[in-house]
Protein backbone atom coordinates (compact mmCIF):
# COMPACT_ATOMS: atom_id res chain seq x y z
CA UNK A 1 0.00 0.00 0.00
CA UNK A 2 1.22 3.66 -1.01
CA UNK A 3 0.12 7.09 0.68
CA UNK A 4 -0.02 10.02 -1.21
CA UNK A 5 -0.14 13.62 0.27
CA UNK A 6 0.07 16.60 -1.74
CA UNK A 7 0.63 20.31 -0.71
CA UNK A 8 1.03 23.44 -2.34
CA UNK A 9 -1.89 24.66 -3.89
CA UNK A 10 -3.76 27.64 -3.43
CA UNK A 11 -4.39 30.65 -5.34
CA UNK A 12 -1.92 32.52 -6.95
CA UNK A 13 -2.32 35.78 -9.95
CA UNK A 14 -1.44 35.36 -13.65
CA UNK A 15 2.24 34.91 -14.41
CA UNK A 16 2.83 33.69 -10.56
CA UNK A 17 4.39 30.77 -9.50
CA UNK A 18 3.62 27.30 -7.04
CA UNK A 19 5.50 24.49 -6.10
CA UNK A 20 4.20 21.38 -5.28
CA UNK A 21 4.87 18.67 -3.19
CA UNK A 22 3.85 15.19 -3.17
CA UNK A 23 4.95 13.10 0.24
CA UNK A 24 4.93 9.43 -0.11
CA UNK A 25 4.92 6.70 2.14
CA UNK A 26 4.06 2.63 2.51
CA UNK A 27 6.61 1.31 -0.05
CA UNK A 28 9.69 2.09 -1.56
CA UNK A 29 9.38 5.35 -2.78
CA UNK A 30 11.66 4.89 -6.02
CA UNK A 31 10.63 1.86 -7.29
CA UNK A 32 8.41 3.37 -9.84
CA UNK A 33 7.88 6.41 -12.21
CA UNK A 34 5.52 9.53 -9.97
CA UNK A 35 3.19 11.66 -12.14
CA UNK A 36 1.38 15.00 -11.78
CA UNK A 37 -2.07 14.97 -13.52
CA UNK A 38 -4.50 17.31 -13.25
CA UNK A 39 -8.48 17.92 -13.43
CA UNK A 40 -10.41 20.99 -14.06
CA UNK A 41 -13.96 21.21 -13.70
CA UNK A 42 -15.84 20.05 -16.72
CA UNK A 43 -12.82 18.26 -17.94
CA UNK A 44 -11.39 14.78 -17.72
CA UNK A 45 -8.24 14.61 -15.89
CA UNK A 46 -5.04 15.28 -17.57
CA UNK A 47 -1.19 13.82 -17.39
CA UNK A 48 0.84 17.05 -16.38
CA UNK A 49 4.25 15.44 -16.01
CA UNK A 50 6.05 12.19 -14.78
CA UNK A 51 9.40 11.11 -13.62
CA UNK A 52 11.26 7.92 -14.05
CA UNK A 53 12.23 5.80 -10.80
CA UNK A 54 15.43 7.67 -10.35
CA UNK A 55 14.47 10.99 -12.31
CA UNK A 56 16.62 10.19 -15.12
CA UNK A 57 13.80 11.03 -17.87
CA UNK A 58 10.62 13.61 -17.81
CA UNK A 59 7.63 13.80 -19.56
CA UNK A 60 5.59 16.55 -19.45
CA UNK A 61 1.89 17.50 -21.74
CA UNK A 62 2.44 20.04 -24.34
CA UNK A 63 0.26 23.12 -22.46
CA UNK A 64 2.89 22.91 -19.48
CA UNK A 65 6.52 22.23 -21.37
CA UNK A 66 9.06 24.77 -20.61
CA UNK A 67 6.45 26.48 -17.71
CA UNK A 68 6.56 23.72 -14.99
CA UNK A 69 9.79 20.85 -13.68
CA UNK A 70 9.12 17.89 -12.48
CA UNK A 71 11.39 16.94 -9.85
CA UNK A 72 11.78 13.82 -7.64
CA UNK A 73 14.00 13.38 -3.54
CA UNK A 74 14.18 10.08 -3.25
CA UNK A 75 15.97 10.35 0.21
CA UNK A 76 12.95 12.12 1.61
CA UNK A 77 10.20 10.60 -0.76
CA UNK A 78 8.98 13.58 -2.14
CA UNK A 79 7.88 14.49 -5.66
CA UNK A 80 7.73 18.16 -6.51
CA UNK A 81 6.43 20.05 -9.06
CA UNK A 82 7.78 23.46 -9.92
CA UNK A 83 4.89 25.52 -11.57
CA UNK A 84 5.85 29.02 -13.49
CA UNK A 85 4.11 31.66 -15.39
CA UNK A 86 0.52 29.91 -14.54
CA UNK A 87 -1.85 30.89 -16.49
CA UNK A 88 -6.22 30.74 -15.87
CA UNK A 89 -6.00 27.89 -18.21
CA UNK A 90 -3.63 25.69 -15.53
CA UNK A 91 -7.08 26.10 -12.76
CA UNK A 92 -7.34 22.78 -11.97
CA UNK A 93 -7.48 20.29 -8.95
CA UNK A 94 -3.49 18.65 -9.01
CA UNK A 95 -2.95 14.91 -8.12
CA UNK A 96 0.09 13.12 -7.15
CA UNK A 97 0.18 8.98 -8.71
CA UNK A 98 2.20 6.40 -8.37
CA UNK A 99 3.15 3.77 -11.01
CA UNK A 100 5.23 0.55 -10.90
CA UNK A 101 6.82 1.74 -14.73
CA UNK A 102 10.29 2.73 -14.80
CA UNK A 103 10.48 4.86 -17.36
CA UNK A 104 8.63 7.82 -17.73
CA UNK A 105 5.88 8.36 -20.70
CA UNK A 106 2.48 9.46 -21.38
CA UNK A 107 0.74 6.14 -21.27
CA UNK A 108 1.70 4.32 -17.75
CA UNK A 109 -0.77 2.65 -15.53
CA UNK A 110 -0.71 4.51 -12.07
CA UNK A 111 -1.59 2.51 -9.16
CA UNK A 112 -2.03 4.97 -6.04
CA UNK A 113 -3.29 8.24 -6.09
CA UNK A 114 -3.18 11.28 -3.57
CA UNK A 115 -6.38 13.33 -2.71
CA UNK A 116 -5.68 16.14 -4.48
CA UNK A 117 -4.21 20.27 -3.52
CA UNK A 118 -6.44 22.94 -5.64
CA UNK A 119 -4.33 25.69 -7.87
CA UNK A 120 -6.37 28.46 -8.97
CA UNK A 121 -5.17 30.89 -11.46
CA UNK A 122 -7.79 33.71 -11.71
CA UNK A 123 -8.42 35.68 -15.11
Amino acid sequence: QVQLVESGGGLVQAGGSLRLSCAASGRTFSSGVMGWFRQAPGKERELVACISRIGATTYYADSVKGRFTISRDNAVNTVYLQMNSLKPDDTAVYYCAASMAILAGPNRKYDYWGQGTQVTVPS
